[in-house]
């Protein structure tokens, strides 16, 4: 499902661990040949520490670490070892997934829900604080309202822009928020069914995007409270706002109106007149981002993810600091985590298909590098397996792009398999570390990630293809046919394939155990939908402003002409066609996905007599957050896909963990 802000908070990918010798018999002549089975909390623990950010002063560090089992944000002096970081924050209940610095570095300000709801309340805490929740301050104390960040200006850095959905639940209204008084000022009403707003680089509101299938995509002009078009697409294209030009005239926008591929634009507000930036020089991929000096607010680089990501530096400066750092960092994929705002000191964030990750502190003034920590520096990386890109033919002759990860000292024949469909489903699967990749590939099984139609990154005819294909069309059929790729190249066993996802990936595993019910063997669904009609009509109440998106994409569960087909692509009417056993995982408080869908498809199979798992977990939403929810669900995962796909399995589990399996795992006689 989509991202909608800033601080939507970090949805944790269901995902997986293990360790201990213990495997399955019919694997034991492979045993001698694979590396050692991997801790299970060694992949999906909580990071060590992670999400470093800079002051914008240079003065401090920030970054996330757990804090009494709760990931927390720490703080430390630049020059101080990471040891000496205290904690600011002090939740003892919910991780704190998302926070960002004031303009000015005097705060800390952070977004928080409660179990999973996304209603993100909005907490300012000052980095000289020591670790006390006493010490924050709610700069948006309303209950069921979701803040929104717009924006943070350097020029006014007691103040942020933000939008609140407390007078309308459907929309949120923009206002000014001091950060010392707490006190906010109403800038604009939301009476025009507006998505977002963009504020220029003084922090005036100047831009407002909505969209509706009748005129498509609008970016207008915000003057004087009246709101007028200045540039449209059609609804299946993209044109979005990204960063106001320094001149203060024109923003730059990602727009693939009139070419296939997104590109980058300059657009002046007053002419309504555009121009290209730039798109990708290979010609393959959209436009990915762009970065831009603190200094200058000037753009100095564009980047773009194909196979790999591809950065593209426009001055002679950056471009020295880029061949330096690719000198020092060999064969990573490189990004700029946070940057001073004298642009000198940069947090260069790293990673591989072995490297969970690592961030050093750059400073380009001086041309030095210095390590600050490891994601994970417990993982044995010399025992992950390589992360290959690669390409099949699907049904129709289109080329789908996939990444393949296959098990580390085993002949790539006759193997188990497990499909990974990725969420969104407007998003993609890049090349790098995945956890649920790695951790099933320790397990002896081989990984396929597709990137299927319907998938971002490739282009709008691409992305368009997937338009009210799911289950039943195109987007679950090139899902299929990697797995038919597979079985063709000898690498997959075609009576022990499995398939899990969360999200539109549990989706597409409740639609390929329905639709292909002879293709798998087990499959698992981690907030699933499984009725595309209740899932439309449950949407959470701000996501109005972007209703004709989903009307485009997937379909009007209130048209006639759309129920028949979304009941057909509904896997909860076809229960009666799912053979293989189930595994169901859903969080009570997802807003996205309601624990209906699970419940329903729950209770549907087990009228049928069919077998299914079910665990709930009260404490979370959209996907797990909490370490000790994702461990259980990795056990839950981990030990059923052994049973029926034959993978190794570490069957050794704390006495917690034990707990709380029991505690997560609901007795399916008492679905309603």
């Amino acid at each position: 499902m989509p991202k909608l802000q800033r601080y939507t908070g970090l949805i944790l990918m269901a995902s997986l661990m293990g360790l201990v010798p213990l495997v399955h018999i019919a694997e034991a002549s492979s045993a001698a040949t694979q590396p050692p089975l991997i801790k299970r909390e060694l992949f999906f623990s909580d990071p060590d520490i992670s999400g470093a950010q800079l002051s914008p002063d240079g003065r401090f560090l920030a970054f996330q670490k757990p804090l009494n089992g709760i990931i927390n944000v720490w703080v430390k002096g630049i020059n101080e070892p990471m040891e000496a970081a205290r904690p600011i924050t002090a939740d003892a209940n919910s991780p704190i997934m998302v926070y960002f610095w004031s303009a000015d570095g005097r705060y800390i300000l952070y977004g928080q829900d409660k179990g999973g709801n996304e209603n993100f309340r909005l907490y300012a805490v000052s980095p000289e604080t020591a670790g006390d929740q006493t010490k924050a301050r709610d700069l948006t104390p309303f209950e069921n309202v979701a803040a929104q960040l717009y924006a943070v200006p350097k020029q006014t850095p007691d103040e942020i822009i933000i939008g609140l959905n407390d007078r309308n639940p459907q929309v949120h209204d923009v206002y000014r928020l001091n950060l010392t008084t707490g006190k906010r000022t109403l800038i604009l009403k939301n009476e025009q069914n507006i998505a977002t707003w963009m504020t220029d680089l003084k922090g005036t509101v100047r831009l407002a995007y909505r969209q509706t299938l009748e005129r498509g995509n609008e970016i207008l002009k915000v003057e004087e409270g009246k709101l007028t078009p200045i540039y449209t697409c059609k609804i299946e294209e993209t044109c979005a706002p990204i960063r106001f030009h320094p001149d203060g005239q024109r923003v730059y926008l990602q727009t693939n109106r009139d070419v296939d591929l997104i590109q980058l634009e300059l657009l002046n507000v007053e002419t309504q007149k555009s121009q290209t930036v730039e798109s990708d020089p290979e010609k393959q991929v959209d436009f990915g981002g762009a970065l831009f000096s603190q200094v200058t607010d000037e753009l100095i680089a564009t980047y773009y993810v194909g196979d790999r990501s591809r950065i593209y530096p426009r001055n002679n400066s950056l471009a020295a600091d880029i061949k330096y750092l690719r000198q020092q960092l060999p064969d990573l994929e490189l990004s700029v985590g946070s940057v001073t705002r004298d642009d000198r000191l940069a947090l260069i964030d790293v990673q591989s298909d072995i490297n969970p990750g690592a961030t050093y502190l750059f400073d380009r003034k001086a041309q030095t590098l210095k390590k600050l920590y490891d994601v994970r520096p417990d993982l044995p990386n010399e025992h992950l397996a390589a992360v290959k890109p690669i390409r099949y033919r699907s049904r129709d002759g289109q080329e789908i792009p996939a990444y393949l990860t296959l098990p580390k000292g085993v002949d790539p024949k006759n193997l188990p398999v497990v499909v990974f469909p990725h969420g969104g489903p407007w998003g993609r699967d890049f090349w790098g570390y995945s956890g649920a990749a790695q951790f099933f590939a320790n397990r002896g099984y081989a990984v396929l990630q597709p990137n299927f139609r319907g998938s971002t990154g490739y282009g709008k005819a691409f992305l368009n293809a997937g338009n009210r294909e799911w289950g039943t069309g195109i987007m679950q059929h090139d899902i299929t046919d990697g797995v038919k790729y597979l079985i063709d190249q000898g690498i997959a066993d075609p009576k022990r394939v499995g398939i899990s996802g969360t999200s539109y990936g549990g989706y597409a595993t409740l639609a390929g155990l329905a639709f292909t019910p002879d293709l798998y063997a087990a499959g698992a669904s981690v907030v699933g939908p499984s009725n595309l009609m209740t899932l439309l009509n449950s949407i959470p109440p701000y996501w109005a402003p972007i209703k004709a998106m989903f009307s485009l994409r997937v379909g009007d569960p209130n048209n006639p002409e759309d129920q028949a087909r979304l009941k057909a692509q509904s896997p909860l009417f076809s229960a009666n066609k799912i053979q293989a056993p189930l595994l169901v995982i859903q969080g009570a408080n997802d807003p996205r996905v309601k624990q209906a869908e699970s419940d329903q498809i729950v209770v549907a199979l087990r009228e049928l007599g069919r077998p299914v798992e079910y665990l709930i977990a009260p404490d979370e939403g959209h996907g797990f957050r909490k370490e000790i929810n994702l461990l259980t669900m990795t056990a839950a995962l981990e030990r059923f896909f052994a049973q029926h796909l034959g993978g190794r399995y570490q069957e050794e589990m704390s006495p917690e963990l034990q707990a709380q399996l029991k505690t997560l795992t609901i007795d399916i006689d008492t679905v309603q």
